[in-house]
């Protein structure tokens, strides 16, 4: 096990890997043996994972393209004539163009037919026409504006020259409202509604190589946790084990990382700021995850440092019931909020309830290339599971001033019935689901 004069040496090379956390190999951190050749030793657990850089393949531009050819046939369905993307995860699923938001507009139209088009600052040309080659949209008409001039006006221009001066404009869930409300002043006959059916249409059922590239995230965020747990000891800080998880994603070639929270700061679904140190009977729940070629994990564990006490068993194996139950409960054509309510039964009925009193959250979201996405397994959700789709699978009971236990693992929707990417952690003594106690 790591002493903590070793951990010290090592720390400060998982800080790059934590503030680029979830980023694919080759858009961050090389593998993470040359990181611990900068100096220091990594824990033996950490330093016998081998790198997995090199297994993702990219999306392809013939991919891309086919993602805009499905977006077109939900366009008609739902009656768009249009759709508005600017930067953010939407824009890089279906065309590859990687570009921040700022107060200057930058967009892609997609009209229903015809040749898309991108709106963006005259000095950002170069740089986006880069960048349209590296995607299926190479050919696109590009309209420039100066700084002094309006973008909204090319906007409606652009859906002008194509017949579109009038009908429905899908906007993007992620676009601000000074662009949307910009283009409906210089477009007063266009009719501005929600791109979500669109969008999430599209990247909520994955196909064969997202999902691959899902599992591929999982399993490495799996075996950096497992990896970090087998290094933890007593003394350490939540920040300490949040380096060792960092330095176990890197070592495998990727960049992740997790939130940690101690004891009663468990209780807080998304943690506390407040310095924690691990001692003998702590509690930790680490949620986090890494990306692979985009597409996420985001995996929970709750690890107990010792012995756990008689309350402690009990939560834990309320908590595993209700994941397997909402795991259970998941398959195509069952209304999305049946998940939550399959998991919410088994914790309600063991005495954690009614409803958000000590479960309280929704039991899942969409998972793929962000980490919560459309759609949602939530109350009220009469949305059909198809297969394809992917979600976490997260109850938590979170007993406030005491402790949180949380369990996460990310599932697809399959034909019969629903999948985990990763084992489930079946005990405090075997939270890797190992059959042994790690």
């Amino acid at each position: 096990m790591i002493t903590r004069r070793h951990f010290l040496e090592v720390s400060s090379l998982a800080a790059a890997g934590a503030a680029a956390s979830c980023q694919a190999p080759g858009e961050g951190l090389a593998a993470g043996g040359a990181m611990a050749a900068g100096g220091g030793d990594l824990p033996p657990s950490i330093a016998a994972l081998t790198s997995r850089a090199s297994e993702p393949t990219p999306i392809s531009v013939a991919e891309r393209q086919g993602r805009i050819e499905k977006a077109r046939r939900l366009m008609v369905d739902q009656g768009i004539n249009a759709l508005m993307l600017t930067g953010g995860t939407s824009l890089i699923y279906f065309t590859n163009i990687r570009w921040g938001l700022s107060e200057r507009l930058f967009s892609i139209i997609i009209p229903v037919s015809g040749q898309p088009f991108l709106v963006c600052p005259a000095f950002e040309e170069d740089r986006a026409r880069e960048q349209l080659h590296r995607g299926p949209l190479e050919s696109t008409e590009v309209l420039t504006w100066h700084e002094h001039e309006s973008p909204y006006a090319l906007v409606a221009g652009g859906l002008r020259a194509r017949g579109l001066a009038s009908g429905s404009l899908g906007v993007e869930e992620t676009v601000r409202f000074v662009f949307s409300d910009g283009v409906a002043r210089e477009a007063p006959a266009l009719t501005l509604t929600s791109g979500t059916p669109v969008t999430a249409g599209c990247r909520g059922v994955k196909d064969e190589h997202e999902l691959a590239l899902m599992q591929l995230a999982n399993e490495v965020t799996l075996t950096a946790y497992k990896a970090a747990y087998e290094a933890l000891e007593v003394g350490m800080t939540q920040g300490d084990f949040r380096n060792l998880v960092s330095l176990a994603h890197s070592q495998q070639g990727f960049s992740g990382g997790a939130g940690v929270q101690v004891g009663q700061y468990s209780a807080l679904p998304h943690g506390s700021v407040t310095p924690q140190v691990l001692d003998e009977g702590s509690v930790l729940l680490i949620d986090g995850g890494c990306s692979a070629e985009g597409y996420r994990s985001d995996i929970s564990r709750t690890f107990l440092l010792g012995e756990p006490t008689d309350k402690m068993r009990q939560v834990f194996d309320i908590e595993y019931r209700a994941q397997s139950a909402a795991l259970a409960a998941a398959a195509p054509g069952v209304e999305a909020q049946a998940v939550d309510a399959a998991a919410r039964r088994v914790i309600e009925e063991a005495g954690y309830g009614p409803e958000y009193t000590y479960f309280t959250h929704r039991v899942g979201h969409g998972i793929g290339m962000d980490g919560h996405e459309w759609p949602y397994l939530v109350k009220g959700n009469n949305m059909p599971l198809e297969p394809g789709m992917t979600f976490s699978d997260e109850p938590g009971i979170y007993l406030p001033g005491e402790l949180g236990v949380r369990l996460e693992d990310d599932m697809a929707i399959t034909r019969e019935g629903a999948e985990l990417f990763t084992p489930q952690s079946p005990s405090p003594e075997d939270p890797f689901g190992t059959g042994t106690s790690a």
